[in-house]
């Protein structure tokens, strides 16, 4: 891994680029990884949520954006809460990413970096 102050926007070609975000629309799924492409994991340093504010980032620079297959693969998982997100820590998107990378099996990947915390798990393990 490489780090640099320098913006992926002065980096790469917008074309290339694709800004990862959970408020993604339906249309923008990510189904695999393209090794062509540059992935821009949209995270906040914060404890609140803020809704479509990555989104907003990513249309605000004309870029692609995809959302992780989490409600394709996944099912809410009932709690006492009543709580379920899609939103998840820069770490966790990295550690699906890599992990699919690795298996190319969403539920492996999706296993890997969704905690049970969010609200979400896979099929087979719902009634548990």
């Amino acid at each position: 891994m490489d780090t640099t102050p320098e913006s992926y926007l002065d980096l790469f070609p917008l074309e290339a680029i694709v800004y990862l975000t959970p408020d993604s629309e339906n249309g923008e799924l990510l189904e695999d990884i393209d090794p062509s492409k540059v992935y821009v994991l949209g995270g906040l340093v914060d404890e609140s949520i803020h809704k479509q504010l990555t989104l907003r980032r990513a249309r605000e620079q004309h870029l692609q954006t995809a959302r992780l297959p989490i409600r394709e693969y996944m099912v809410r998982a009932p709690n006492s809460r009543n709580y379920h997100s899609e939103t998840l820590a820069i770490n966790q998107v990295f550690d699906v990413l890599c992990t699919f990378y690795e298996t190319r099996s969403w539920p492996a990947a999706l296993r890997a970096g969704v905690s049970s915390g969010k609200g979400y798990v896979l099929p087979d393990t719902a009634h548990q």
